[in-house]
């Protein structure tokens, strides 16, 4: 029987869980892939219905990055490892050390099929401990048989953690869960609070070797100390955030191509850079890689902007000193002691 432990994701951190590496690690950043099914994002979440049409435009995201020097980690759910073109893609790519695979988990459309369908569920956390695990654990162990290689990294569906999935990715063989969204709070729909959450990596469990890597999001602007206080209080008038946004006062950065322009994103580069923040977490949805499947891209010229947006960004972090690197390095860079 596994003995559950007290360590939680949807903890707050105290300054003793940071993250430590070794010098000369100095500042690096990774691309994370959230690569899923496509599905209707105005409808509720249902089993069927989706589509993998976008799949085969992964190749083309590989083939630039590669140019660019940079290893994505595709964090993938189970539509799209039982999805023979998707394996093939990233099974070529990860044996030649051009890419990596992780975890994401959309319960929803992972067997066993046994929760009913509904917003509160579609947050694996909420689950019951042993359906959440077992979910886990067929699409971990689907993806290291596609891939040939066992997945280091988690990323929840909907970054939908909970009370043990802590737990259960330490006994999975996962060693960084990149789930927490700082600054952003899906509470209302039944999910996790991450609003007073950091974006530097800190231990969930040190003696189990489970890493946090919260995806980048930064406060810019002349009252962006305050930024976690008076963004909160202002989800009522997001007008007003937008208002303060566009005379220089506070706006919230996520390192994303998707909602962010690339001027709003090198403003969030440079933040970060100054804040000393040593991982760089960029993300973004495998739907968007093609036109018409997500609020983001909805023709050619938006998917030439998204390429655009990356070769921008990357060509600044070369220009800035920051480094791309991926999980298997970030995981020997760490200082233990």
């Amino acid at each position: 029987m596994t003995v559950l432990s007290n360590k939680r994701i949807t903890d707050l951190p105290t300054k003793a869980d940071a993250v430590r590496f070794k010098p000369g690690f100095g500042q690096r950043y990774i691309v994370t892939v959230d690569t899923e099914e496509e599905f209707d994002w105005t409808k509720p979440i249902a089993r069927d219905g989706h589509t993998l049409h976008s799949v085969a435009r992964l190749a083309r995201f590989q083939e630039f990055c590669e140019a660019k020097g940079v290893c994505p980690i595709y964090l993938v759910d189970y539509p799209i490892i039982t999805s023979p073109t998707a394996v093939e893609i990233l099974r070529n790519a990860v044996a030649a050390g051009k890419a990596e695979v992780g975890v994401q988990l959309h319960p929803w459309v992972s067997p066993p099929f046994d929760e009913e369908v509904s917003q509160f569920n579609s947050f694996a956390g909420n689950l019951p401990t042993e359906l959440e695990r077992v979910k886990f654990r067929n699409l971990r162990d689907a993806i290291e048989n596609a891939i040939g290689k066992a997945p280091l990294m988690y990323r929840a569906g909907r970054y939908g953690v909970g009370p043990n999935t802590a737990d259960i990715l330490s006994d999975g063989g996962i060693a960084v869960d990149t789930s927490v969204r700082a600054t952003f709070d899906y509470s209302t729909g039944g999910g996790p609070n991450f609003r007073d959450f950091p974006i530097t990596p800190y231990w969930i469990d040190r003696t189990k070797g489970l890493m946090e890597l919260p995806l980048t999001t930064v406060y810019w602007g002349l009252l962006r100390q305050f930024g976690t206080a008076l963004y909160a209080r202002m989800w009522r008038v997001p007008r007003l955030r937008g208002a303060l946004a566009r005379i220089g006062m506070l706006e919230r950065i996520p390192l994303t191509p998707e909602g962010v322009t690339i001027e709003e994103a090198l403003r969030g580069i440079d933040i970060a850079i100054d804040m000393q923040l040593p991982v760089l977490v960029f993300s973004f949805h495998s739907p968007s890689l093609a036109p018409g499947f997500t609020p983001y891209v909805r023709n050619e010229d938006d998917l030439d902007a998204l390429y655009d947006w990356f070769r921008q960004a990357f060509a600044y972090l070369e220009r800035r000193g920051v480094r791309p690197t991926k999980v298997s390095e970030l995981i020997d860079a760490v200082a233990l002691a």
